[in-house]
């Protein structure tokens, strides 16, 4: 007897009263309980209906197939086909898994191209704005004053109403009151200058005298090696340096790592400068702009701004005491005063007294006065210019150096000037305009690269195939040499140095890859 729904012998087989039927009791109780009919007759069925058979305990019966050898091997085969099948199926899917995953890095590639290239017009497009931006006054003017003209005969003004005598864009120059806000600045910075003291903090001479290397930092290219150029942020302690290899980059003294590396220049970054106030941090180039970056809360920095108005490289970028505004100093002659929130030239300034054309007389340095009305330029002649900042006009020249003037520094007492160039250090009191002392510290072929005083004015570092540290003394007497630190990178030039807060350690780069500080022994980990 066999269940009329399986087809198989019942383990617990019960009887349609009305059918006369044979099932599964658990077959036909739940058939009951979904639809209440009987599943052959479609009669209507209930559990009364039901009667349950007695009988006696029985085995099953193996099926034909399992019966035999023959049977399981026709079992086996169907399974192993099954099997077979299920696999080519997997393989199939993995086949398409890998074509879509392949197909979404596609895509995230050309995402990235795409935002990289966007990223690209966008910056030109800004520096576009800038520019026209620069130039909308001046054409406003120019077009108020050719208008009479321009009615009488017909004809539209020249379409080069915006360039100057030299071929240069006219620019929008330094309004009166930027003049007032720098010479206020000057006035409250002159009268603390003469309340000024020697800060408590500083490294006392016996302490320099005991400086030597604490660390040595790899922070650029091997294939490019060279710092060219240093900074401090001296809140932060955070270092900053331009390399060969086109990059810039932010170091953490205290941590001793890298914050961040800032991309973007084509050829050596030659200044690098922070700007306290903002969080924001310019480079000047040889491939002629400047760019200012602004820090964010994360610890990387974004380009705000592309500068091109220098048509040759830019040796130097120094920034005002106001930390409002800046001035860049490029081989093409030209120094730039800039406003640092909108990147816009205020004015382009170049010296046309020079009466001997032959030779052009690029800017290769420049710094500000701590009182921000003067800037001191050095160039590629060996002449060191001193500019009034408000009137953009040059009120004394230096001569004496041989070779270009490498780098230039004002100290903090506000009279006293140091100059570097190929021969030598020269030393030039500004109350009296004349070189009081020359330092003649290297070989005929061996140039000096960096002068820097430190920010007390009490102490003043030269970089040429060593580092050397003089005491700042007055006009008259003796300057000493107090230190002298030797050239560790083996390449036989040392680039730049820069005092670190209140002259407790000296950052230096050199021709190799590698920042060097210098200290205390036992300072090694100390943050100022």
């Amino acid at each position: 007897m066999h269940c009329s729904i399986s087809g198989e012998v019942p383990e617990e087989p019960v009887l349609s009263k009305k059918s006369g039927l044979l099932y599964e009791k658990r077959l036909i109780e739940r058939h009951i309980s979904d639809y209440g009919k009987c599943p052959i007759t479609g009669e209507p069925l209930t559990m009364d209906d039901i009667v349950l058979v007695k009988t006696g305990k029985i085995v099953k019966p193996r099926t034909v197939q399992t019966a035999s050898i023959p049977g399981m091997l026709g079992i086996f085969q169907n399974e192993w086909d099954a099997l077979m099948l299920s696999n080519f199926a997997l393989e199939q899917q993995l086949h398409t898994a890998r074509q879509e995953l392949s197909h979404a890095l596609y895509q995230h590639d050309a995402a990235c191209r795409v935002i990289t290239r966007l990223k690209k017009e966008r910056d030109e497009a800004r520096s576009l704005l800038a520019q026209a931006e620069r130039q909308m006054p001046m054409l406003a003017t120019a077009a108020a004053t050719t208008n009479v003209s321009a009615i009488s005969n017909g004809k539209r003004g020249a379409e080069d109403e915006n360039l100057g005598p030299p071929g240069k864009r006219m620019r929008s120059g330094i309004s009166a009151t930027i003049i007032t806000e720098l010479t206020d600045c000057n006035a409250a910075l002159s009268q603390q200058r003469k309340k000024r003291q020697i800060p408590p903090t500083l490294a006392p001479v016996d302490a320099l005298e005991r400086y030597t290397q604490l660390s040595s930092h790899p922070l650029h290219k091997t294939s490019k090696p060279g710092i060219v150029s240093v900074d401090i942020h001296y809140s932060k302690d955070i270092i900053a340096t331009g390399g060969v290899d086109s990059t810039a980059v932010l170091f953490d003294r205290g941590s001793g790592q890298i914050l961040s590396t800032l991309s973007g220049h084509s050829k050596k970054v030659t200044s690098v400068k922070f700007v306290t106030d903002g969080d924001l941090f310019l480079t000047g180039s040889a491939d002629k702009t400047v760019r200012v970056w602004q820090g964010s809360e994360d610890g990387n920095y974004d380009c705000r701004h592309i500068l091109k108005d220098h048509t040759a490289e830019v040796h130097a970028v120094t920034v005002h005491a106001t930390k409002k505004y800046f001035v860049t100093a490029s081989l093409d002659n030209t120094w730039c005063f800039y406003d640092l929130s909108s990147g816009i030239c205020l004015s382009q300034v170049s010296d046309t007294s020079k009466s001997d054309t032959s030779k052009p007389e690029g800017y290769t340095s420049a710094a500000f006065h701590p009182d921000g009305l003067i800037l001191g330029t050095g160039t590629s002649e060996a002449v060191v210019k001193i500019w009034d900042v408000k009137s953009q006009a040059n009120v004394a020249r230096f001569d004496g150096h041989v070779g270009a003037v490498t780098a230039i520094s004002f100290s903090e007492n506000g009279y006293f000037l140091a100059t570097a160039a190929h021969d030598s250090v020269k030393l030039w009191d500004l109350r009296k305009l004349k070189n009081f002392r020359t330092l003649n510290l290297y070989d005929s072929d061996i140039p000096t690269n960096s002068v820097e005083f430190d920010h007390s004015g009490c102490y003043l570092g030269v970089a040429g195939s060593d580092i050397r540290v003089f005491q700042v003394a007055s006009v008259k007497a003796e300057w000493n040499c107090v230190k002298t630190l030797p050239d560790l990178s083996g390449t036989g030039t040392l680039t730049c140095a820069k005092f670190g807060p209140d002259a407790k350690y000296i950052a230096v780069g050199s021709m190799d890859r590698n920042l060097r500080i210098f200290g205390l022994p036992g300072d090694e980990g100390q943050a100022e």
